[in-house]
């Protein structure tokens, strides 16, 4: 089992910045592809970037040169970096661990609880 504990969200004017971070305890954090998703009002989940153990990369188009992950793998924890926000990227943004990616689709095996950030105009 993994635990992750986000932190981190809040409000922010457009154009503003934002870090989210993930604790993750339990099994061990270095193995996994950790990643970060949303879910806006009345819409799906969706996958928004992840980092594998060799802290490669992948971002949704919707936020790429805007957002960033990265991880410290002393303090199990992973950071996402929400650069020139825009009210659509008000979401629920939940941290998950395990991603991955099933044909065009991606989830987790494990999740936060997810954090509210919202972005007003």
């Amino acid at each position: 089992q993994v635990q992750l504990v986000e932190s981190g969200g809040g409000l922010v004017q457009a154009g503003g910045s934002m870090r989210l971070s993930c604790e993750a305890s339990g099994r061990t954090f270095s193995r996994y592809t950790m990643g970060w998703f949303r879910q806006a009002p009345g819409k799906e989940r969706e996958f928004v970037v992840a980092i594998n153990w060799r802290s490669g990369t992948t971002i949704a188009e919707s936020v790429k040169g805007r957002f960033t992950i990265s991880r410290d793998f002393a303090k199990r924890t992973v950071y996402l970096e929400l650069n020139s926000l825009k009210p659509e990227d008000t979401a629920v943004y939940y941290c998950a661990a395990d991603v991955r990616q099933i044909g065009s689709s991606w989830s987790g095996n494990y999740w936060g609880q997810g954090i509210q950030v919202t972005v007003s105009s």
